[in-house]
């Protein structure tokens, strides 16, 4: 999002019309929300997730791109014409609304971006980076996402999805502690990725980005890919022997967390859209 939608967002999406009220939610709070049917925002350290009548609709995290950077980075939409979508129906929250309704999106674009970058903010917001970090507890009532309702996402599918990451991750290296370090190649990496290893065009991309200053999320920031892609890049990079997993007993700070643009996987989300159509 430009900054200027940035602000239209943040001004639409402030409590609505009922008298919000934050409640610190113990235990298992997604399970809880759900079985209430709860409408609110569920926030943690590093972003919330929007439910309302007990099911997801949006997520945010700063460590991922939003619907806006996704459509404007990769040329979908002008910055002019998502801004213009937030100032017009962000007030009354039907920003995915306008887009549709005046030809900027067909809705099965606008519900395939919706539910990559909702998937890729919840297991951050879930699941955050660093040490210290806890999961969301704290739940404003009655508030709502600025963009509107797009497609929502019951709850177990979400853990579902977040689950199935978590997997990813662990079965292409078993250390989280890559996950928020610097990333340091190996000598020589570079040419003995590209005539040994097999390895995506993706992954060659982060093996070039990584300089041993910039953790994961930076680097899909500088090279404007979802944060968790590049997080299961670095991971499988490090079980190749290419990148050099953090130091044992070395404090490492949590990276910062900065929007950034990328690009959906297709694929992927039409199996999540059929997915979610069985249900």
């Amino acid at each position: 999002m430009t900054a200027g939608a940035a602000g239209a967002a943040g001004a639409a999406g402030t409590a609505p019309a009922p008298p919000a009220a934050w409640d610190r939610v113990a235990e298992d709070p997604l399970a809880r929300l759900a079985c209430e049917g709860a409408t609110g925002a569920l926030h943690g350290p590093v972003g919330a997730l929007y439910l309302c009548d007990g099911a997801v609709v949006h997520a945010e995290s700063p460590a991922a791109p939003d619907v806006g950077w996704r459509l404007t980075a990769g040329g979908r939409l002008s910055s002019e014409t998502w801004e213009e979508a937030v100032a017009q129906g962000g007030p009354g929250y039907r920003a995915g609304d306008f887009l549709v309704e005046h030809g900027r999106l067909s809705q099965g674009e606008l519900e395939l971006c919706h539910l990559s970058a909702l998937f890729d903010a919840a297991y951050f917001v879930l699941y955050p980076l660093g040490d210290g970090q806890r999961p969301p507890e704290r739940f404003l009532r009655e508030a709502r996402h600025w963009l509107g309702p797009v497609r929502p996402v019951p709850v177990p599918v979400l853990r579902r999805e977040v689950r199935r990451r978590r997997r990813l991750l662990e079965q292409a290296w078993p250390g989280a502690a890559v996950d928020a370090a610097p990333v340091v190649p190996m000598p020589d990496a570079g040419r003995s990725h590209g005539h040994g290893a097999q390895a995506a065009c993706g992954r060659r991309a982060v093996l070039r980005a990584a300089d041993g200053v910039r953790t994961p999320v930076q680097i899909a920031r500088a090279l404007g890919r979802p944060a968790f892609a590049t997080l299961l890049d670095v991971r499988r990079l490090t079980a190749l022997g290419l990148v050099r997993p953090p130091d044992p007993g070395v404090p490492e700070d949590g990276p910062p967390l900065h929007g950034a643009p990328g690009v959906p996987d297709t694929s992927l989300l039409l199996r999540i859209r059929d997915a979610l159509e069985a249900l």
